[in-house]
């Protein structure tokens, strides 16, 4: 594994780790924290696995685009593209007034995230 995935998955982890510790804070958790790391690690994971196939990634945020651009390179990957797609709603509208994710919305991106996670880990050869 060359040097660009593991930093890729190192700053993955450490969006992983922010959106846990912060969806454990008792007073007053920033949801719209969570939702945005969660995001955050598995676009970063994504883009790890893509570099690791030999593709370079583009610059976006978009989790559907880089699953169109996993699946012709990798035979293993598959993922509902609902679910990505609420991941990357989840992560972006509430980055902006108006909007703020409750618990449901951090529940389930972090459901998803941890999920993402593990599946990725896999298929680049890292424990999770």
């Amino acid at each position: 594994m060359n040097t660009t995935v593991k930093e890729w998955v190192a700053k993955a982890e450490a969006d992983y780790s922010t959106a846990i510790r912060e969806s454990k804070v008792a007073e007053a958790p920033n949801f719209d924290a969570v939702c945005f790391h969660a995001q955050q690690c598995v676009e970063k994971l994504m883009k790890a696995l893509l570099i690791h196939l030999g593709t370079v990634p583009p610059r976006t945020h978009d989790l559907t685009e880089l699953d169109r651009l996993l699946a012709p390179v990798s035979t293993q990957w598959s993922w509902p593209v609902q679910e990505l797609r609420f991941l990357s709603r989840a992560s972006v509208s509430v980055r902006y007034p108006g909007e703020s994710a409750d618990i449901q919305d951090a529940t389930e991106s972090l459901n998803l995230a941890i999920r993402l996670r593990e599946r990725l880990h896999a298929l680049l050869g890292f424990p999770t």
